[in-house]
């Protein structure tokens, strides 16, 4: 069993880890002139699924549990509140608030479908204390049962706080695709 991550350890990598995605978020997509063209406006949407398109007002998810999920463009506007809906239920141990959890995770920004992080990429499951994530998953992933994938969706105020935050992804909803792949 890895060893436990510290609460700082866990924070320098997470900030860290963000802030390599992020340089890089549009870049890895194929669209390959997004990188080096003006920030698109609210209508344009260089990232999200070519072609693809939501129904409802939450994005649209593609994939099994295990695969790097697909998202398509949400038709309505962010949520103002934390939104978290099971798209796989899990029938494994379930995740408590005290947690220590392992999760594959896919994370874009609402504004324009960009990945700014992903485990799926990396190939590799990521153990996270609950306890030291942000409000979101600290409020989104408890009650998930492993082998679940969940869909989350959280409003600055739970993510990274306001544009003028500090943060990379302030001001940004963010929404992510999770599976759960174990608990401790």
């Amino acid at each position: 069993m890895p060893a436990r991550p510290t609460r700082r350890d866990s924070s320098l990598a997470a900030t860290a880890l963000a802030a390599a995605l992020l340089l890089s978020a549009c870049g890895g997509s194929d669209n390959s002139d997004a990188a080096s063209s003006p920030s698109p406006s609210p209508s344009a949407s260089p990232c999200w699924a070519a072609g693809s398109g939501s129904a409802g007002e939450l994005p649209g998810v593609e994939g099994d549990f295990g695969s790097t999920p697909v998202l398509s463009k949400p038709s309505g506007e962010a949520p103002t509140e934390v939104v978290s809906k099971d798209l796989v239920t899990g029938a494994g141990a379930t995740a408590a608030a005290s947690s220590t959890v392992s999760v594959n995770y896919h994370g874009v920004k609402w504004s324009d479908g960009c990945v700014f992080d992903s485990s799926f990429a990396r190939g590799q499951a990521v153990d996270f204390p609950l306890d030291n994530l942000i409000p979101c998953w600290q409020e989104g992933i408890p009650g998930m049962a492993v082998g679940g994938r969940r869909l989350l969706v959280c409003p600055p105020e739970s993510a990274y706080g306001p544009a003028d935050s500090g943060h990379p992804l302030g001001g940004e909803t963010l929404t992510f695709v999770i599976d759960l792949v174990n608990v401790s």
